[in-house]
């Protein structure tokens, strides 16, 4: 009996303004207000208000048997909060079928796991508070930004009091093993790993409108038979991917809307077919093998690792320059210079950094605001240098 396990990343950051050489020591305000509301009123509109109205809509058309999860990032909250309430009252109408489970993680969607120990596990309770106050659960599985995981980070989040963790199901990690099983990690303790099926999720998340694609147009019956395939070869199929795929990323008009509408019941036409949230697979599914991750896997391009935002010296310094402040900026006890060190922290200012190119520069372009990587470089260590100029 496969269970698909769907679940849908969402999470948008604070972009930063154009910040000159020339506003050091000048001006502190770091982030462009009106870009970053613009931004969320368009995927408000294409993608949040549309995809939770039909969500809601399908866990009831089928009595509960749909259920989805939710990664919901702390820095999106608060935006939706102050400028898109509708959105939160979205998600909270959704917690409340009992059929949508949300997830733990870092409330700034950022590297803190990298770089700071004590700062990754100050942001995993702010984000668990975050989402207690506004739907009143407490996350049971964790999933790190961008599907971070390594053995290590398996073995810290159970003492942190998670049952499981997702990961990405990379075939240099699997080997001949499919991800269509819950597995652990080599010295992990009894952490549950659920691994992303990257070629199931994909063809929804990216190929569904490719033209070129030899499978286009994908119709939620062809999908669902492709579920049906795996009957006997696996016991949970795990699509994770963006929550903004429905309306962002795949306009309203490739007809992803009407896919959505119609994969439950196509799925569910399979009497051994279910759904399952990840807290439920945990409970249904026995490991089965212990898989070795010695280094951090992402879902993140080609590599799958975490070239993405640590690939080229400019990354690299970013990163060691922000991280370097934690002791400064903790010390002055300022809330507002703290929420601002903690909001630069995001790993969306990193991944804007990177040079790679062809189809992985593609998707970085897609998502960048800047003109160039190296203008997201210059303009972040702008900031980086009036952070450092107010600290003293």
């Amino acid at each position: 009996m496969p269970s698909v396990c769907l679940y849908l990343q969402t999470h948008q950051p604070y972009r930063l303004k154009n910040f000159s050489i020339f506003d050091i020591g000048q001006n502190h305000d770091y982030f462009d207000t009106p870009a970053n509301k613009n931004y969320l009123e368009r995927i408000t509109r294409k993608s949040y208000l549309p995809t939770n109205k039909l969500l809601l809509e399908l866990i009831r058309q089928h009595r509960g048997k749909f259920k989805v999860a939710l990664g919901l990032s702390g820095v999106l909250l608060e935006q939706l909060e102050e400028s898109f309430p509708a959105v939160i009252e979205g998600f909270q109408k959704l917690t409340a079928t009992g059929c949508c489970e949300i997830l733990g993680e870092t409330y700034h969607h950022s590297l803190a796991y990298l770089y700071s120990p004590s700062e990754f596990q100050t942001q995993v309770a702010m984000h668990n508070r975050k989402i207690k106050k506004l739907f009143n659960i407490q996350p049971k599985v964790f999933r790190n930004t961008e599907l971070m995981l390594n053995n290590q980070m398996a073995k810290q989040v159970e003492g942190m009091g998670y049952q499981g963790i997702l990961g990405e199901g990379a075939d240099y990690i699997l080997g001949w093993r499919s991800p269509n099983f819950v597995y652990q990690a080599k010295d992990g303790g009894k952490t549950k790993l659920l691994l992303r099926n990257y070629q199931l999720s994909d063809n929804i998340s990216f190929r569904f409108s490719c033209r070129d694609w030899n499978e286009w147009p994908l119709t939620a019956g062809k999908f669902a038979a492709w579920i049906k395939d795996n009957q006997g070869r696996g016991e949970v199929i795990n699509l994770f991917m963006d929550y903004e795929t429905f309306g962002e990323h795949q306009w309203e008009e490739t007809g992803i809307f009407e896919f959505l509408k119609n994969l439950p019941g196509e799925i569910l036409k399979y009497p051994e077919n279910n759904f399952q949230n990840p807290a439920e697979v945990i409970k249904l599914y026995k490991p089965k093998a212990e898989l070795d991750f010695p280094n951090i896997v992402t879902w993140a391009d080609t590599e799958r690792d975490l070239s993405a935002w640590l690939g080229n010296k400019m990354q690299q310094e970013a990163l060691q320059k922000i991280y370097s402040l934690e002791n400064a900026i903790k010390e002055t006890k300022n809330k507002k210079l703290l929420n601002t060190w903690r909001k630069l922290q995001t790993s969306d200012h990193f991944y804007y950094m990177c040079v790679k190119w062809f189809a992985d520069g593609d998707v970085h372009k897609y998502f960048s605001p800047y003109e160039s990587p190296y203008d997201g470089y210059i303009t972040f260590m702008n900031i980086f240098n009036d952070l450092k100029l107010q600290l003293k």
